[in-house]
């Protein structure tokens, strides 16, 4: 049995890293750039790595940092809104039932950065709520309620997206007594 930590086990993390770099990026370049830097980093630093511990939560951990981390560096060097945002808030809702999955990915990127990424962890990767708070550096109840919330809004902006036109619905008043 080869031992833990192994070139070939950071190979085998390659897909999941892919997919979830892509979840978040929302484009294939730069998913695939978060992923070598993630690897690189990942490789210079390999002894902070506990042998024993989940080696794919580890790597999230990197990839979650750098994402984070570019975010940061770019909103200090850009004010204005990004190309990104601002192309998904003009694009029109397609008609077609099979971009549905456009329509998912749409509204995902319309999350704020820190549901959206929860929500990725938990039903993408299926990782579990203690694996998440340990990648993203917060409590597992923030986590539980990043998710309610991720989960919350991504079904009405889908919502949103099956009825183009239609006004969006404010919440009802809730009587208390």
């Amino acid at each position: 049995m080869p031992a833990p930590g192994t070139p070939d086990d950071l190979v085998a993390q390659i897909a999941h890293l892919r997919r979830y770099a892509r979840a978040l990026t929302g484009d294939r370049w730069a998913a695939d750039d978060l992923v070598q830097d993630t690897l690189e980093r990942a490789c210079r630093r390999w002894r902070l790595w506990a042998v024993g511990s989940d080696l794919r939560a580890w790597l999230f951990s990197v990839m979650h940092n750098l994402f984070v981390d570019g975010i940061r560096r770019a909103r200090r060097h850009s004010s204005e809104t990004p190309a990104d945002d601002f192309a998904l808030e003009q694009a029109p809702a397609p008609s077609a039932p099979i971009d549905r999955a456009l329509d998912l990915q749409a509204c995902l990127m319309r999350l704020p950065e820190e549901q959206r990424e929860v929500l990725l962890l938990v039903t993408l990767q299926d990782l579990g709520y203690a694996d998440v708070a340990r990648i993203t550096g917060v409590p597992v109840g923030t986590v539980m309620s990043r998710l309610s919330r991720a989960r919350s809004r991504l079904r009405e902006l889908m919502e949103e997206e099956d009825q183009p036109g239609a006004l969006p619905r404010r919440p009802g008043l809730r009587r208390m007594k």
